[in-house]
């Protein structure tokens, strides 16, 4: 008895934030990981909307993000 082959589902795009549209990411055969995206503009979109967990512990954490408030849209 020959198995059957399974068909692939097609993978559905995740969704992402609207600053992020059109963003891809892989990993190539040699475990470096690829972008569509400049990294410098990634690392500002996280600066911008991520918290540091590593800062958290800081007593003037709370100081340092009010000095550098998120962007509001």
């Amino acid at each position: 008895m020959a198995k059957d082959k399974e068909v692939p589902k097609k993978q559905a795009r995740p969704r992402v934030h609207q600053e992020l549209k059109g963003f891809e990411v892989s990993i190539d055969s040699f475990g470096e990981l690829k972008s569509n995206l400049p990294i410098e503009k990634l690392n500002k979109f996280l600066d911008e909307n991520v918290d540091d967990k590593k800062l958290a512990e800081r007593e003037d954490y709370e100081k340092m993000k009010k000095k550098n408030p998120k962007k509001k849209k």
